[in-house]
């Protein structure tokens, strides 16, 4: 049913509502109540009178509290409403509906690796131990992809994962802990059927760290300095390839229950719909692949900061509450040694979309993760192997965030946006969803759903969640996502920075 009205009020109780189109001064909005000013689509007007300090509610909860009094008409921005820690009791939530027998028994068509994992891509990895062996890990990938791909129709591609860390630091502390723990994930992601890993030889990241392969392993690595120099490495690395190929090109695509799905749950340049669509149609699909016994992975930490009451009354178990409080508790004292504040978090983008606090961010960006409960919480990168719901510890900058999601496992990310972010993560393939439709159809050539019609009442939450449920299905069989399409994903291999650098 089309919503006829420009607007919406999402929760009973809200003192705000939100326009889904650009709204005149002087439209009646509600019984007695006419816009005082031009609301653009995403952004608040107040339904009542708000006094100087009162709570602005939005989704039943609190996102904030004023800075001026408020007329019922006003819009409601960062001009008239600041961040205020106030956090409502967490409502129960109705319990997601319970996974069909039909949903249980779904198969992909994916890649069986010999430890017993499954892939949804069969990539070789040319994986960089530190920043200086870069340059000579993109071009052994490139010349990889021209002279060898053409040969071996079961493998994707070669993809250089390169970075700017792993010497000028120390060799023990978080930093080198989180370096290693990355870099130890995608090697050993289900979605690389091989790895070359590549040195300099005189890093603090050294290879030994990473163990030893032996000849005729799908995992293997060497250094540029003992290999004679950068062109000689390159000569060298088309010979270890080789072999590689030859183990891991035949590899073909079986049945697999889709309970060894692991998606990533990500948002990026967020506007006012992204809690309202695209955000909670994502977090559906999340429901029902949790329920058939899949995995789905919510993150960045910094960006349910506000809302995390509402996750944490979905908590399997007290010790999986504590740890998410543990997590919390982290961020607040880490922006406090760096003399900034959680708040800071919504960006220009996500101002301009009508976001205004990061409560009021955190509400929207929670609700990917649906209504499941919360089954485990992991720190940064670490090896995801609990079923359903889970929390990984990461920044909101969103590929450090992905980047840990993919290292603890995610076979493929899940991305909303309401601004336009535009994202890959190989070896994971990324699909991207709408909040909007104004946005689909500007960027439709980098956007696979478009959220926007449950604004406009054209498609319900329940609805839109069981297609993006279909496309991961259909994107972890071998369709490629818009993204994988136009050659994303070499560059936004972005592992947490953390600890000094020397």
């Amino acid at each position: 049913m089309l919503n006829n009205q420009p607007w919406l009020i999402l929760s009973e109780g809200d003192n705000v509502a939100v326009a889904t189109a650009a709204i005149a001064p002087g439209t009646e909005v509600a019984s007695g109540v006419s816009t005082r000013e031009k609301i653009d689509p995403g952004h608040k007007f107040a339904l009542t009178d708000i006094a100087e300090g009162g709570a602005v509610l939005k989704y039943g909860q609190a996102i904030g509290r004023t800075t001026s009094e408020v007329k019922a008409g006003d819009h409601v921005h960062s001009h008239n409403l600041h961040f205020e820690n106030d956090r409502l009791s967490a409502t129960a939530s109705a319990p997601p509906e319970a996974a069909t027998e039909a949903d249980k028994a779904r198969t992909f068509m994916g890649y069986r690796r010999a430890d017993g994992r499954a892939a949804t891509r069969n990539y070789i990895g040319i994986i960089a131990s530190v920043n200086c062996s870069t340059t000579v890990c993109r071009a052994i990938a490139e010349e990889a992809n021209r002279t060898l791909l053409p040969h071996y129709d079961g493998i994707d591609g070669f993809v250089p994962i390169v970075h700017d860390q792993g010497c000028g630091m120390s060799s023990t502390g978080d930093g080198m802990a989180t370096l290693h723990r990355t870099l130890a994930g995608y090697t050993r992601h289900a979605n690389f059927g091989g790895v070359l890993m590549i040195g300099l030889g005189c890093e603090v990241n050294q290879l030994t760290l990473y163990g030893q392969s032996g000849a005729g392993a799908s995992k293997r690595h060497f250094n540029i300095q003992d290999a004679g120099g950068s062109r000689r490495a390159v000569a060298l690395a088309m010979g270890v390839l080789k072999e590689i190929c030859q183990e891991v090109g035949s590899a073909r695509r079986e049945p697999i229950s889709i309970s060894e799905i692991i998606v990533g749950l990500q948002c990026g340049g967020s506007d006012g719909f992204s809690g309202i669509t695209a955000n909670p149609a994502l977090g559906s699909a999340a429901d029902i692949l949790a329920a058939a016994g899949g995995t789905a992975i919510l993150s960045e930490t910094s960006e349910i900061y506000g809302a995390e009451h509402l996750l944490r009354s979905r908590a399997v178990s007290e010790d999986v509450a504590a740890k998410l409080d543990e997590k919390i508790a982290w961020w607040e004292r880490y922006v406090a040694l760096h003399g900034a504040s959680l708040d800071n978090n919504p960006s220009p983008g996500n101002k301009r979309g009508g976001l205004t606090t990061i409560l009021e961010k955190s509400l929207g960006a929670v609700a990917k993760g649906g209504r499941s409960p919360l089954t485990a919480v992991y720190g940064y990168a670490e090896r995801v192997t609990s079923h359903g719901l889970v929390f990984m510890d990461t920044p909101g900058y969103d590929p450090v965030s992905a980047t840990g999601q993919v290292a603890g496992g995610a076979n493929m990310i899940a991305f909303t946006t309401g601004r336009g972010s535009c994202f890959g993560s190989r070896p994971a393939p990324s699909f991207k969803l709408s909040s909007n439709s104004a946005l689909y159809d500007a960027m439709e050539e980098d956007m696979d759903i478009d959220c926007g019609t449950i604004a406009t009442g054209e498609a319900t939450i329940e609805r839109k969640g069981r297609e993006i449920f279909e496309l991961i299905i259909e994107t972890a069989s071998g369709k490629k996502t818009k993204s994988e399409s136009f050659g994303y994903g070499d560059n936004e291999f972005v592992p947490w920075h953390l600890g000094a650098t020397l």
